[in-house]
């Protein structure tokens, strides 16, 4: 019994390696393989992986950058901070196929213009990176993803830069605008990225840049070419699955008409207090807490982090941390002068927000809109309420 029990470990040690030195045939393929959006956010994006197979050895496996492990220590403050790894994985087509197409997510795929040497190659490159001591690395939403990762290999294989040729309908857009073309800009998800992520995502992206989406990956390697040798990349291109998911948007459950419920009661609170010359404190008070509190997040995201994307991010005009420090001048019937000061000076922000609006610097969530109204209308009635408490 344990001569045979070390006989299948012998030969599943030879088979393992084997398999690491797997020499492809000439009838092999490898190809990049886009996936279309999904219906949740962290499925809005799509997806890409890395296609090998061989008929002569009969298998056929696809290689991807997007998996993470919930069992890591800490996992959810990592995410947070932005220090969670990612990982490669790899998976039969098969199964990725079915599982694709019973989430009714597009595929699409590119063949590689690659030599036997250099798809032995890739597929070694690939078996080496996913030996648990390489396959995990430190994601970043950007600039090191599972589309950018592919990037990466491709040249590593190549032995040279990619060349890309945009196709004439191709216009530079900014970061945030490139996420906001997969996602609908009256949407929660897409409302908390607008809040989160800073003005460094208001600059135009590179054309190398526009990598980070799948989509532009696909659309790019089309026509990319090597720089030194100018071979094309793509041999070949074809869809598999022609069906994508289609996110289904309630504009009753969406920010713009929920915020705008809130804006519209806290017009009509303010209203009333003018009307009856009194100030609902409770109000203000919930009003500064919830702007200081998430500014105070904002703040952590952005120096607490390693989120580059989170730097520099305006706003905090409006969600000023230091309105938490000022919750108990509200609970006061009148204000002195500093105090005055203070809610002109938050007037003062609102309308330096709205310059960096128009002027490009930094882009807001468009839910916002109603909220910021009314939160400027409701410190113009501070400001009036508590002048008229120091002229009695």
């Amino acid at each position: 019994m344990i001569i045979k029990k070390r006989t299948i470990l012998f030969l599943l040690l030879i088979t393992m390696s084997v398999s690491a030195q797997l020499q492809l045939t000439h009838e092999s393929e490898v190809s990049i393989l886009t996936f279309g959006p999904g219906a949740s956010l962290n499925d809005a994006f799509g997806h890409t992986a890395i296609r090998i197979k061989d008929p002569l050895y009969n298998f056929d496996i696809v290689f991807d950058y997007g998996r993470y492990d919930f069992e890591t220590e800490g996992f959810y403050l990592k995410f947070a901070q932005g220090k969670l790894d990612y990982q490669i994985g790899r998976a039969e087509f098969d199964a990725v196929f079915s599982d694709y197409q019973y989430l009714n997510r597009s595929i699409k795929e590119q063949q590689l213009n690659l030599s036997t040497e250099q798809k032995t190659a890739f597929y070694l490159f690939l078996t080496e990176n996913i030996k648990p001591e390489n396959q995990s690395y430190p994601y970043d939403f950007f600039y090191n993803n599972c589309a950018t990762k592919i990037i990466d290999g491709i040249e590593t294989i190549l032995n040279d830069p990619l060349v890309y040729t945009p196709p004439t309908s191709f216009e530079p857009q900014t970061f945030r605008n490139l996420i906001r073309s997969d996602l609908n800009q009256n949407s929660w998800g897409s409302l908390g990225i607008d809040i989160a992520l800073g003005s460094k995502i208001d600059q135009i992206a590179t054309v190398e840049e526009h990598l980070f989406l799948p989509k532009n990956l696909y659309i790019l390697l089309e026509n990319a070419h090597t720089k030194t040798g100018n071979t094309g990349v793509v041999s070949a291109s074809k869809t598999l699955s022609p069906s994508d998911a289609i996110a289904h948007n309630n504009f009753f459950s969406s920010p713009l008409f929920i915020l705008g419920i809130l804006a519209l009661l806290l017009l009509l609170i303010t209203y009333n207090d003018y009307k009856k010359n009194k100030r609902s404190h409770w109000l203000d008070v919930c009003l500064f807490a919830t702007t200081g509190l998430i500014g105070v997040g904002l703040l952590l995201l952005w120096f607490a982090t390693d989120h580059s994307a989170t730097a520099y991010n305006y706003n905090l005009l409006w969600a000023c941390a230091l309105n938490v420090f000022f919750i108990p001048s509200l609970l006061k019937s009148k204000l002195n002068n500093r105090g005055l000061s203070y809610l002109k000076f938050l007037i003062l922000l609102l309308s330096l927000m709205g310059l960096h609006w128009i002027t490009g610097v930094q882009s807001f969530a468009i839910g916002l809109v109603p909220l910021l109204i009314a939160i400027g209308i409701r410190y113009l009635f501070l400001i009036h309420h508590f002048n008229k408490a120091i002229r009695v």
